[in-house]
């Protein structure tokens, strides 16, 4: 029995400074299945967890900002070879994906900065209303992550008569800039908004706000209609077309009588007011001077649209040959009598 407990013993005491030694031993080295990077080249300790000595030997060159890259994982263990980094769990991966981060500035800041700077120094009004168009397409100005702040105008030319510009960007607290400025190129343009309406309407359709939009026009357009509230409760003269800036000529007050609608014809005199059926020979606004058919004489005459199937006619028309044949209402000052 005590041979067996010594010989237990002996074994614990062998075992406890192995099993402490392991694990006090570093973990092995395993590649990464994806990194994000932050400067311009991949170092080891990037793609390879514990790689301790070695960790900050760069051994690639970065994507570019805001991109990424494939590197495969034969590539990573090549270029790690020469640094005795040995034992690499691979994990099974056949490549790793390298993020290169960076601060996006949009295309609509981009914008606004050539635009301020335009408005500025060329006295073209306010910056909203400058209609910018790029020469390339546009894409995100990507900059190092921690390079703040706002663009900077380095040089503007602008020529009054074509519209055309050249600006050179950069931003202060980005190396990438400060090395190599952003250039862009276009033509920017004085802009007015116009009233249009949203979907297509016939002719006679009566314009409600909610059918309105606003658009920006090159302020060479003038003459059209700038404001929703000039247009809302008018008529369309003719057919009108989205996108397309509406004028005064387009526009009419509503027709409340249209062409052979029966009408009542009204002859109003001191004491006096008379009324018959009648048919409208024209279309007509609240206002206009149209013709009507009397239809007891079939005569002709005219008289002016005072509301929804009604037309006054003026004190020196003749109504009718027999004035039996109209209808006579007395007026108030009569009824009091």
């Amino acid at each position: 029995m005590m041979r067996f407990s010594y010989a237990f013993a002996v074994l614990i005491a062998t075992a406890i400074p192995a099993i402490a030694a392991a694990q006090s031993m570093p973990p092995p080295p395993a590649l990464r299945a994806s990194v994000t990077v932050t400067s311009d080249v991949v170092r080891i300790g990037d793609l390879v967890e514990n790689a301790g000595a070695v960790a900050d030997v760069p051994i690639f060159r970065s994507p570019d900002l805001g991109t990424r890259g494939v590197v495969s994982t034969d590539s990573v263990v090549e270029a790690i070879r020469p640094h005795q980094l040995i034992g690499i769990d691979t994990r099974g991966l056949s490549e790793v994906v390298v993020t290169r981060a960076s601060r996006a500035i949009s295309v609509p800041d981009i914008t606004t900065s050539v635009a301020q700077a335009l408005a500025a120094r060329y006295d073209l009004g306010h910056a909203s209303d400058l209609a910018i168009t790029f020469d390339r397409a546009m894409r995100p100005l990507q900059v190092e992550p921690n390079a703040a702040g706002d663009l900077r105008v380095l040089a503007l030319d602008y020529d009054r008569r074509s519209g055309r510009f050249d600006a050179t960007l950069d931003l202060p607290a980005s190396a990438v800039l400060r090395r190599q400025p952003a250039h862009y190129s276009g033509i920017a343009v004085e802009t007015i908004p116009v009233v249009a309406v949203e979907h297509p309407m016939e002719r006679g359709e009566v314009l409600q706000a909610s059918d309105l939009t606003i658009l920006r026009r090159p302020k060479a357009e003038f003459g059209a209609i700038g404001d929703i509230a000039q247009a809302a409760g008018l008529a369309a003269r003719h057919q009108l077309r989205p996108g397309q800036p509406l004028h005064a000529a387009d526009l009419m007050k509503p027709e409340i009588v249209q062409r052979n609608d029966t009408v009542t014809i009204v002859y109003e005199a001191p004491g006096l007011m008379l009324t018959l059926r009648g048919q409208a020979q024209d279309s007509g606004a609240l206002g206009d001077t149209i013709n009507v058919l009397n239809k007891d004489t079939k005569r002709v005459i005219q008289g002016v649209v005072t509301g929804p199937g009604r037309v006054n006619v003026g004190g020196t028309t003749r109504l009718v040959n027999n004035v039996s044949s109209m209808v006579v209402s007395p007026t108030p000052s009569q009824q009091s009598e």
